[in-house]
């Protein structure tokens, strides 16, 4: 009875595990689409279609730090700006000022482009969620 009980209770588990699993791809495919937009109406000018960035100018996201470091970093980034001086990524320096995004992006587009660069151009990173946009963005107030 016992031994019963337990493998019943190991495939729920189990089964719930693989639901879960199967339902995080599908989120993080509808946010990587949702993001691909947003990305190419507010981002793509700067970074450009493949996120090389322009040289001595906007910075690429593809595999630095910066995108698949701290999400916490990069979504302030994104809605604070990044204003006055370089940033340097692998040894070259940029110096275009990006601006603030807080006033023209909502919590769900923010983590959905996050979302996009952090799983495009070579990149592989967690998602971001608009609750954790949300969280930051009241923090920063």
């Amino acid at each position: 009875m016992k031994r019963s009980m337990l493998l019943v209770l190991v495939l729920f588990i189990a089964t719930a595990f693989a639901f879960q699993q199967k339902q995080q791809p599908a989120g993080l495919k509808a946010a990587i689409a949702r993001g691909k937009t947003v990305y190419e109406n507010a981002c793509l000018a700067c970074h450009q279609p493949d996120g090389s960035g322009v040289p001595n100018m906007n910075p690429p996201l593809i595999k630095t730090k910066w995108v698949l470091g701290d999400k916490k970093a990069l979504t302030k980034i994104v809605l604070k700006g990044l204003q006055g001086g370089e940033i340097e990524i692998d040894g070259d320096k940029y110096h275009n000022p990006m601006p603030p995004q807080e006033s023209v992006l909502n919590d769900q587009e923010i983590a959905d482009v996050l979302t996009y660069v952090r799983n495009s151009f070579g990149n592989k990173a967690s998602m971001v969620t608009a609750a954790e946009v949300k969280a930051l963005r009241a923090k920063l107030k």
